[in-house]
């Protein structure tokens, strides 16, 4: 079993009693979605060498239901004691956006541990499609208002929120056509139905690398490597700036000698070969961060979100 890292041994030992024997026995880290899935992958593959470091099982549980919040409330009425962790995705903050109300606070009752990796979502047309860069979508855009369609994936969606935020932040209207799944919606855009889709980078790399989908652009502030030919909005000069990301989080209030340890521990499992290769390899860019980092990351998204929802006219559940 590999040592726990240094740093964590310092930060933990540091603290109160409670902190220095932390961990003395199994650490559960709660996934708010179903097995299998993208959020539970990550938190089975991130579990194992975690486990290793802290010198003590880290036990994944399911808890799915109603668009993740079930799990989320799980976690936020756990003990602060660090032995419960949460797997926290994106889905966090857009459910925090959708619902009218939660049996949590989404941004209060959580705190960052560390992030874990990020992906852009893309902006893809048909190959043979006249637009070839953002430029040319804001210059279509505004010479024929409404002209152009952009399927949409899901109400509430991170696709969804992220088409009506690209229209908002490049100031064009585009025609949002609603579709059941997103196989349905890349169908339509290859077919010509529709102009332009945005999906998550994992689902079109490998298309816009074999010349089969055309990217636009990637809604991080940098390019993505494995599609280094696609711009990024902000070079375009659009302040855009949305991913979708796994981290982990804890109930608010663990010990901050605890919280800096367990921080330590899942940064030096991350950067473990088998864990970064799998993530790299699915597109993803890791992104280790610091509690502080992580907590203001998913309570900023919580805000973004909210804002689009609101200047896009969708309603809560």
């Amino acid at each position: 079993m590999l040592a726990f890292t240094a740093a964590a041994v310092a930060a933990v030992t540091a603290g109160p009693a409670s902190a220095q024997d932390w961990p003395a026995h199994p650490v559960d880290m709660v996934v708010a979605y179903g097995a299998g899935g993208g959020t539970d992958t990550v938190a089975r593959q991130l579990a194992e060498p975690l486990s290793e470091i802290l010198g003590q099982p880290v036990v994944v549980k399911n808890q799915a239901g109603a668009g993740g919040t079930i799990g989320a409330a799980a976690v936020a009425s756990a003990d602060p004691d660090g032995y419960t962790l949460y797997m926290m995705a994106a889905g966090h903050t857009v459910a925090a956006a959708m619902y009218k109300s939660l049996p949590y606070d989404p941004a209060q009752d959580f705190v960052g541990v560390s992030g874990i990796a990020t992906m852009p979502l893309v902006l893809v047309t048909r190959p043979d499609h006249e637009i070839n860069s953002i430029e040319d979508l804001v210059a279509k855009a505004k010479a024929d208002p409404g002209g152009l369609t952009i399927a949409s994936v899901g109400v509430g969606s991170t696709q969804h929120l992220t088409a009506s935020l690209i229209a908002s932040e490049l100031g064009i209207e585009l025609l949002e056509i609603p579709y059941a799944k997103t196989p349905e919606g890349l169908a339509a855009v290859l077919s010509g139905e529709v102009d332009m889709m945005v999906e998550v980078a994992a689902t079109v790399i490998g298309q816009i690398g074999a010349g089969d989908l055309k990217g636009i652009g990637v809604t991080t502030p940098e390019r993505h490597p494995a599609i280094p030919d696609v711009q990024s909005f902000a070079e375009a000069g659009h302040d855009l700036d949305v991913s979708t990301w796994y981290g982990v989080a804890a109930p608010n209030g663990v010990d901050a000698a605890i919280l800096a340890g367990a921080s330590e521990a899942v940064k030096e499992a991350i950067q473990s070969e088998a864990f970064a290769k799998s993530l790299q390899d699915r597109g993803f860019i890791l992104a280790p961060s610091s509690p502080d980092a992580f907590t203001d990351k998913f309570r900023n998204a919580i805000g973004v979100w909210q804002k689009v929802r609101e200047d896009a006219g969708i309603e809560q559940r």
